[in-house]
């Protein structure tokens, strides 16, 4: 207060202008994260790091979100774990899109500005053979075992949200040894491809990721009873360069043209 008391008085500027600007700076960075009547940043390069489900989506209306706000998107996709690694390897980001075990896990830990988190979508798993590969029964719990135990090699994900979920499954139903005795289990999101390449016979991920993996055919859900969704969350970098801009694009995903493009990939937008 003393120092801006002497720059007020050498330069002759009221004291109380420099403190109605201040706070309103202040709240202007505030209102970034809420959501209120910002004004559109100007241009930047937008660093997001996204899940492949919402990557697909921007990969449909990415284009149009440039266009409409002269930024630039710059996409990185990989799970959650994998992109935590980098930041604390101390890589910068602006926007990380997640897929979470639930709507309010804190995504990206104290890396993410708490009042920027936002759901977008969920996506419940799937099973997925090759395309054109016979589809077996997982229509009940008892069917989607015997399935399971008859199948020559399954894949499914290592560390994130679906794989750390349906490792606790197969425990509970008590088939864990002999599933993972034939089973891959890929760090990165590639179970889809693996299936589509021939890899693996079954594979199992989110609906989202089968549906817009070509090769591959969703043989259908989880049955409702062990069923079990991934959230897909956003958040801004407490680190970012470019924060109104990332908010920007967390608007965007909220929008109708969005939602619409969410749910035929296979996603119920939130």
């Amino acid at each position: 207060m003393r120092d801006t008391a002497c720059f007020a008085f050498v330069f002759g500027i009221d004291c109380s202008v420099i403190h109605r600007c201040f706070r309103s700076a202040l709240a202007r960075i505030a209102g970034i994260f809420r959501g209120e009547g910002i004004v559109v940043a100007s241009a930047a390069d937008v660093k997001v790091w996204a899940a492949r489900a919402m990557t697909t989506v921007l990969a449909e209306i990415g284009a149009e979100f440039e266009k409409t706000t002269e930024h630039k998107l710059v996409l990185e996709t990989d799970i959650v774990a994998n992109f935590m690694r980098r930041v604390d390897a101390g890589q910068q980001f602006d926007l990380l899109i997640g897929g979470m075990p639930g709507p309010d896990r804190p995504l990206g830990g104290d890396k993410v500005v708490a009042q920027s988190r936002t759901p977008l979508a969920r996506s419940g798993i799937g099973v997925q053979v090759r395309a054109g590969a016979p589809k077996p029964d997982v229509s009940t719990v008892d069917a989607f075992k015997r399935t399971l135990l008859e199948a020559k090699s399954i894949g499914y994900l290592k560390v994130a949200a679906s794989g750390v979920y349906l490792a606790g499954l197969f425990e509970r139903l008590g088939i864990a040894a002999a599933v993972n005795a034939k089973a891959r289990r890929p760090e990165a999101d590639i179970v889809s491809k693996m299936v589509a390449a021939g890899e693996v016979e079954l594979g199992m991920v989110i609906i989202t990721q089968i549906m817009t993996t070509p090769g591959v055919e969703l043989v259908g859900p989880l049955p409702e009873e062990i069923q079990s969704y991934v959230w897909f969350v956003a958040g801004v970098s407490t680190n970012a360069k470019e924060p109104e801009a990332a908010m920007e694009l967390i608007r965007f995903l909220k929008t109708p043209k969005a939602a619409a493009i969410m749910k035929t990939q296979g996603m119920d937008p939130l």
